[in-house]
Order: C-alpha cells, then sequence, then structure tokens
C-alpha cells in the first residue's frame, strides 16, 4: 500500500523538477532574441519580414502560434545546428529564456 504512494510522489516531484528547469525569463528572453535573433527574425508580436532575409526566416509569432510549438520542441530544435542558421552557444538558462519568450508570443 505505501509502495504505490510513496512511487506516485516520487513521479510527481521528478515532474515538477521538470517543469523548474524549463521555466526561464520571458523579459531576458525577448531581450536575447532582440540581440542575437533579431537580425533574421522579426522577434516581436508582430508580423513584417525581415530586412535581412526577407520572408526566409519565420517570426517568432508565427512560430509561436504552430500546434507544435512547444517547450521540448523548442529545445530540441535550439540544441540541434541548422545550415541557415548562426551556431550560437546558448547557455541552458539562455535557452530557458528563449523559450519562455517565444513561448509568451502564443496568443490565448
Amino acid at each position: 500500500m505505501l509502495r504505490p504512494i510513496l512511487a506516485a510522489l516520487v513521479i510527481v516531484a521528478a515532474a515538477g523538477a521538470a517543469c523548474a528547469q524549463t521555466a526561464g525569463d520571458a523579459a531576458e528572453g525577448g531581450e536575447l532574441a532582440r540581440r542575437w535573433c533579431g537580425n533574421c527574425h522579426v522577434v516581436g508580436r508582430g508580423s513584417g519580414t525581415s530586412p535581412a532575409t526577407g520572408d526566409a526566416a519565420p517570426t517568432f509569432a508565427s512560430i509561436a502560434a504552430m500546434p507544435s510549438t512547444t517547450a521540448l520542441s523548442l529545445r530540441a530544435f535550439l540544441q540541434t545546428p541548422h545550415h541557415r542558421m548562426p551556431d550560437f552557444a546558448l547557455t541552458r538558462a539562455e535557452t530557458d529564456n528563449l523559450i519562455a519568450y517565444i513561448l509568451s508570443l502564443k496568443a490565448n
């Protein structure tokens, strides 16, 4: 009887820790996005095209609006090299902050 309760507590604690690890500071992420990503992407809530890349780089708002956009999918994307993007070496905190910012752009 006690074993299932302990197992459930461990699962809940692990889930809470995982959520805490992915929580970032959206304001810090927005600043990072403007500084590092703003040359190629429209990083604000608005739409438009980048002066440098036109429509080649999606807006952060359009990325946020995609049904497949989650913290996990963004983390996987940001940790995978892409031939058309610079290889930014983001720290875990910077990644968390950037993810929090992009997710903050989702329409409610």
